[in-house]
């Protein structure tokens, strides 16, 4: 296999790092980009994925800044080649009921968890249709599917990032590109463990399987649509949820 040159943003996120290390294991050089301000979990990172050495890096990125994007994507390109691969991990959340929420929760959310992917897939797209092959993986998320009581906003971003992901994939797909969105349910990450523990013990009893996801189980799920082999996979939602939401 051929080394592929994959981004991927909130990559030092409990999500982005098992993400970057599965691509790394599948034999990718993977660039973690992050908000530089967050130096300890950069220090922590760094010794989390060490045993990668090269094959994972850091890149500061914000990518609520278009420019910042397009100044990666040369960056990138010109220490390590053509970026192939694309995985949006990026997100927050502002969580509050719509009648309490405030200009600014929601076009943070918007502008991060929405504009975020825009502002990357816009600045990588040409070069990918320009090589031939492209993977671009979305991370939407069960509650753009479901709807979740005081996240009017995250629901509508990531309900608008599989919107995204299947008009895009139409307009790339005879140029060996793909574009496809994973929605986790709730996994064991440190957004997770925030929710205050009786809420969490509710979700987690409202899950078939019985427990939370594992980023890991994630981070397969990407490594799966980013393989060379899964030219044929494109527009599509997988649903990592462990059953709490299924759908036909």
């Amino acid at each position: 296999m051929n080394e592929r040159i994959a981004i991927v943003t909130g990559g030092i996120g409990g999500l982005g790092t098992e993400i970057c290390k599965s691509l790394a294991r599948g034999g990718r050089k993977v660039i973690a980009a992050d908000l530089a301000a967050r130096s300890e979990r950069i220090d922590e990172f760094r010794r989390e994925v060490a045993e990668f050495g090269a094959a994972i890096a850091f890149e500061p990125l914000d990518v609520a800044d278009r420019d910042a994007c397009a100044d990666l994507a040369q960056r990138v390109a010109a220490q390590h080649g053509a970026v192939s691969i694309l995985v949006n991990s990026a997100g927050i959340t502002r969580d509050t009921s719509l009648r309490k929420m405030d200009g600014a929760q929601w076009d943070d959310v918007i502008r991060i968890n929405l504009g975020g992917i825009f502002n990357m897939c816009r600045v990588l797209v040409d070069g990918m249709t320009a090589q031939g092959f492209g993977r671009i993986v979305n991370i939407s998320s069960v509650n753009g599917q479901t709807g979740q009581f005081g996240q009017t906003n995250y629901s509508a971003a990531k309900a608008g990032v599989h919107g995204f992901t299947m008009a895009l994939a139409r307009e790339v797909a005879r140029k060996g590109v793909t574009a496809n969105s994973i929605s986790p349910g709730y996994c064991d990450t440190p957004m997770v463990r925030a929710v205050p523990d009786e809420i969490r013990q509710q979700i987690v009893a409202s899950i078939p399987v019985g427990r939370l996801g594992e980023p890991r189980e994630i981070a397969r799920t990407v490594a799966f649509l980013a393989d060379d082999d899964a030219g044929y996979i494109t527009g599509a939602n997988i649903p990592v949820n462990g059953g709490y939401f299924v759908s036909f």
